[in-house]
């Protein structure tokens, strides 16, 4: 299987009715799901296992399904040469299709003995051998999105097993949750999330969390979805809130549009983030084939201003120079990762721009403004807005090319390109006079 023709998301929705239908006969597995009948009820706060935003490695967006050892151990090898792991850039997650159709005799998940001949056990070793940490992909349904069993009457075995080859961190996507009779699609999804949750915290072992579960909701209304936002952020470490990132095969249109769509639903969602607990707009596409310099290096400062993981999916070994520091940009990389733990906040917003303000621990801010249209413009917002103290001036450093200047109560990105990005890290200089 190379890829799939429509994003996983679309095709839940698409089949949720008639994954409905077959919910009894579903649900009325034998063997381990027995382990996992015992009732949603309350779950405790998940452990607190990603103080700063994840980061690393996926194959998804890139590879899709087109995967196997070589894949994963080569693109590993390439955070380790080109510095990127030194950055903060240490985990490497296997998406989907990792798996054989079914499950062994024991009802254990199998590695495609084609794919991995050595197994995930082997996977991991190599992966710590190189300071590296071990992600891997499930489904708290019946199936993940490629058709591989899911987790579903499975999860204190699976959570098991991954604890066993030394998972550090479990993607659980939600695509084939069926629904019983009585119950909504959220208490569903809850339940499942929960078990999940519940089963890798028995393990004993810290495996870093990332629940799927608001981007199937994205579209049931903001109460809704904000209210499993709420709980995801209980039952894991980071969410997916929505719509996926374009792939590889998609055209540079599509995945322009695909970043700007994914910054517009997680930036309003910044209320809904606290620190430890991550909004998710998906994969950095930094690298990616079609895009320009402008529009990876906008991708990577507004997902630092979200405090969003920066999960890289793209082909490594074959990266340019320019993609690779706008991937390692050590001062953009120090605001997403800043120890005060908050998302930016749109603070203007209009026809083709945004500007976003994140406080940092040592008192600075870090301003974005964003040029998302198609012309170059002057784009600009005060300090007050902007949530600065009051000040004589301030100290304005350009992130992405390093030239400092100053500035008075406006703060001001002149000429800036299509699609591009000025991100400011701002220091009140002197106190104002009185």
């Amino acid at each position: 299987m190379s890829h799939f023709p429509v994003s996983r998301i679309g095709r839940t929705v698409a089949g949720l009715a008639a994954v409905a239908a077959c919910t009894a006969g579903l649900l009325s597995a034998t063997g381990p799901a027995a382990a996992d009948a015992d009732p949603a009820g309350a779950v405790a706060p998940y452990p607190n296992l990603a103080p700063t935003p994840p980061m690393g490695w996926n194959n998804w967006s890139y590879y899709m399904c087109d995967i196997n050892e070589k894949v994963i151990l080569d693109n590993a090898r390439a955070l380790v040469r080109t510095g990127l792991a030194r950055r903060g850039y240490r985990t490497v997650t296997v998406d989907d299709c990792w798996m054989t159709k079914q499950r062994g005799p024991d009802g254990e998940l199998v590695a495609d003995p084609v794919k991995f001949p050595h197994g995930m056990a082997y996977v991991g070793r190599q992966l710590h051998a190189m300071g590296l940490k071990f992600g891997i992909y499930e489904d708290v349904g019946t199936a993940t999105c490629g058709k591989f069993p899911g987790s579903l009457g499975h999860f204190r075995q699976d959570a098991e097993q991954f604890a066993r080859w030394k998972v550090d961190y479990l993607k659980a996507d939600g695509c084939h949750v069926p629904v019983p009779a009585g119950q909504t699609k959220e208490q569903a999804y809850r339940e499942a999330y929960g078990k999940m949750s519940r089963a890798l915290t028995a393990t004993g072992r810290p495996i870093t969390f990332s629940v799927s579960a608001p981007a199937y909701f994205q579209y049931s209304g903001d109460s809704v979805w904000h209210q499993v936002i709420d709980w995801s952020a209980r039952l894991g470490n980071l969410w997916r809130g929505g719509a996926d990132i374009a792939t590889r095969e998609q055209d540079p249109a599509a995945k322009w549009s695909s970043i700007v769509y994914n910054f517009d639903y997680n930036a309003k969602l910044a209320p809904l983030q606290r620190p430890g607990r991550w909004n998710d707009p998906d994969f950095l596409l930094t690298g990616d084939p079609g895009l320009t310099a402008d529009e990876t290096r906008s991708q990577m400062s507004l997902w630092s201003m979200m405090a969003a993981p920066l999960i890289s999916s793209t082909d490594l070994t074959r990266i340019g120079a320019t993609a690779r520091r706008a991937l390692g940009n050590r001062d953009v990389i120090a605001v997403d990762q800043d120890p005060l733990g908050v998302q930016g906040r749109i603070v203007a917003q209009g026809d083709g721009f945004t500007v976003l303000s994140k406080p940092l621990k040592n008192g600075d801010r870090a301003v974005a403004l964003f040029n998302s249209g198609d012309s170059r413009r002057t784009l600009a917002t005060t300090a007050a807005a902007a949530g600065l103290p009051p000040a004589a001036s301030y100290r304005l450093r350009e992130l992405v090319t390093g030239r400092t200047t100053s500035a008075g109560r406006d703060i001001v990105a002149k000429d800036v390109p299509p699609h591009a990005t000025v991100l400011y890290r701002i220091t009140a200089r002197r106190p104002a006079r009185r």
